[in-house]
């Protein structure tokens, strides 16, 4: 499997360098989404004071708005700068019903030619069936990254809550949330820089590619759970289920939402095989992992909490994941476009 020529380069040596006292200065990188939707990029530059928010303008030389401490994440996109101001106002539009979204991002890890970590150079590893939170050598590949990045989250005031390998080898597992409106995109994008960086540091790549390997291997999704205030309790389950027959009505607009290349990457994971439901049909159930929307069984019991849609691809925009489910749950949109408020 290639590796990154920096991965060979020595720690050591580096470390010398970045023990060396800054003075007064700080370094602030700035992060933005590229014009792909998918990509991150980043560049540093020199302050007097440590930005405390994210215009940061009193702390950064020439005006120019630099990275938000911790506590305030943000990630501008090249993509779409015109939709923040609505994005924004159609989270306060609900904020009274506070929605709360927790997303589970599956990634895998590749060499830097493409080929799954830990996977025979000449063939493929065992089936699936034993890798799914395994524990073992033979049967977890990369779990100093997942261990990394995971610290590094929370170091840096993400809203991590847990991690787990996956079902297809080399796959794994983050989720990040509760989070409250507009927060969700924020953290999950940081948290998916994070992990990039952490993986050019072991010189390997994080790929969020839905099929990375074709045929009989799981494909990579970001399942969105998804409640308000009313579902979460007594007797929320009703305001749930009409959620859900919202969903229904609404299916095509979410497939177009849920993936950066309006439902093309999701065709390739989406096939009602694989633990996935059909990208063309609409299903929901309590437990059931192959359809559009799961109702967890313990919600199902207790008649209260939240759902899952299980649509929305590894590389979607949360932003947009979001979005939609605020437009077509709690704003009542019909149609295969949204509203122009």
């Amino acid at each position: 499997m290639a590796m990154s020529a920096s991965a060979r380069l020595s720690k050591t040596v580096k470390q010398q360098y970045m023990e060396l006292p800054q003075g007064d200065k700080v370094q602030a990188m700035y992060v933005w989404i590229d014009g792909t939707g998918e990509g991150l990029r980043c560049k540093t530059r020199t302050l007097d004071s440590e930005p405390k928010s994210i215009d940061g303008k009193n702390n950064c030389q020439n005006g120019i708005s630099m990275a938000p401490a911790p506590s305030s994440l943000r990630i501008p996109s090249a993509k779409t700068p015109t939709n923040w101001s609505c994005h924004s106002f159609l989270m306060d539009m609900v904020e009274d019903q506070i929605p709360w979204f927790g997303m589970e991002q599956e990634y895998t890890i590749l060499g830097t030619d493409g080929h799954p970590f830990g996977w025979p150079s000449n063939g493929f590893p065992g089936p699936q069936g034993p890798y799914y939170c395994g524990v073992g050598a033979d049967k977890a590949y990369g779990r100093d990254i997942v261990e990394a990045h995971y610290r590094a989250c929370l170091y840096a005031g993400v809203m991590i809550c847990g991690t787990n390998a996956e079902v297809m080898p080399a796959q794994w597992e983050f989720q990040v949330g509760p989070c409250e409106g507009i927060n969700m995109g924020d953290h999950l994008w940081v948290a998916r820089f994070i992990l990039h960086r952490v993986c050019e540091d072991f010189g390997v790549v994080a790929s969020f590619d839905p099929k990375p390997i074709p045929g009989n291997w799981n494909g990579a999704g970001c399942h969105t759970n998804f409640s308000t205030k009313e579902m979460r309790e007594e007797g929320g389950l009703k305001a749930i289920e009409e959620s859900i027959e919202r969903l229904a009505k609404r299916h095509s607009y979410h497939i177009r939402a849920y993936d950066p290349k309006g439902g093309l990457d999701n065709a390739r994971r989406l096939t009602g095989h694989h633990e996935t439901s059909n990208i063309h049909e609409f299903s929901a159930g309590v437990a059931n992992r192959g359809a559009s929307i799961r109702i967890p069984r313990s919600v199902g019991q207790e008649k209260k909490g939240y759902f899952e849609d299980r649509r929305p691809s590894a590389n979607c925009d949360p932003y947009a994941v979001t979005e939609a489910m605020i437009r077509t749950c709690l704003l009542s949109e019909e149609g295969d476009e949204p509203v122009d408020y």
